[in-house]
């Protein structure tokens, strides 16, 4: 409003500040004063009137309706623009109160988590902004050190070197932003070129864990295809019709070459039973014995004659 009005008229900010102009004459001989009637004002007179209207009509046209019901009553320009001063700005108080508010704000500034350097100072402009509208200007090199500060700690290298390349006291804001916006570019450049050697490392290790898990079932099923062996006393060959010594044949799978004693699953078979058993307690799978019942079942299918 200031600016717009000066560039109208500077001596209506004038009168907007200070009492309207009211053309007066002298009393006789006395050293006293009144106010002119309109007969009497003169060419000066009554283009100094003008200007009170003009003032005054700058004032009532740059409101909504809703502010113009509270100048409504208003005489003056300056009483105009002191209302709208007190419904903007609030009193003196209110305005020591808003003060105290913003600098706390500024002094506890952050930079978030994931915010880019503009969205940064976009927040950082909006509470000096508002300071400066409430008559509270902080210096320039103080500005610039508060930038600084507010980068968390992985921009450490790039204060730094800012802080040891440049004079602070001739450093603007305006440079300071675009040099960490430049910064922040390259920075999110590395990033995106380091990630696919990370998900290449990932894919990797996972086929490095499946194939290591593949070599750990094979060791498993030869050691027990081994120990079942012994047990057996050796693979019969198929077509061999020579009966080994002291034959007979086992009660148990009717098969020549052992007794039942020696039958070579029987305690697999005590263990399944056993294992059924427990199942029936307890409904949850044991996963070391799901995976000792399947390594038999296909030694007992390997050495089926």
């Amino acid at each position: 409003m200031h600016d717009f009005i000066m560039a109208e008229d500077s001596e209506l900010w004038d009168i907007i500040c200070d009492d309207p102009y009211i053309p007066t004459k002298n009393v006789g001989d006395l050293p006293l004063t009144m106010p002119k009637t309109r007969k009497e004002y003169t060419n000066t007179d009554r283009k100094a009137v003008e200007k009170n209207f003009r003032a005054k009509k700058n004032l009532v046209c740059g409101i909504g309706p809703d502010e113009y019901n509270r100048i409504s009553a208003c005489e003056t320009a300056k009483e105009i623009w002191e209302a709208l001063q007190i419904a903007h700005e609030g009193t003196t108080q209110v305005n020591q109160s808003k003060i105290d508010m913003l600098t706390t704000e500024y002094e506890l500034f952050r930079m978030k988590d994931d915010e880019s350097i503009q969205d940064t100072y976009t927040r950082f402009t909006s509470i000096i902004n508002e300071l400066y509208s409430l008559g509270e200007i902080i210096p320039r090199i103080k500005l610039v050190r508060k930038i600084l500060s507010i980068l968390p700690s992985s921009w450490e290298s790039k204060v730094n070197a800012i802080t040891e390349a440049k004079d602070l006291q001739e450093l603007t804001i305006d440079e300071l932003v675009e040099n960490l916006k430049t910064y922040e570019m390259k920075k999110k450049i590395d990033i995106e070129r380091r990630e696919p050697k990370k998900k290449k490392n990932l894919v990797l290790k996972a086929e490095s864990n499946d194939s290591s898990e593949e070599d750990n079932d094979i060791a498993y099923l030869t050691k027990r295809f081994q120990k079942m062996v012994r047990r057996n006393g050796g693979i019969l060959k198929r077509g061999n019709s020579s009966k080994p010594k002291n034959y007979d044949f086992c009660h148990k799978c009717g098969k020549p070459g052992h007794f039942i004693k020696d039958y070579p699953f029987l305690k697999q078979e005590h263990s399944k039973y056993n294992l059924e058993k427990a199942a029936k307690r307890n409904p949850v799978p044991d996963k070391h014995f799901k995976r000792k019942r399947s390594a038999d079942n296909m030694v007992k299918r390997a050495l089926a004659p």
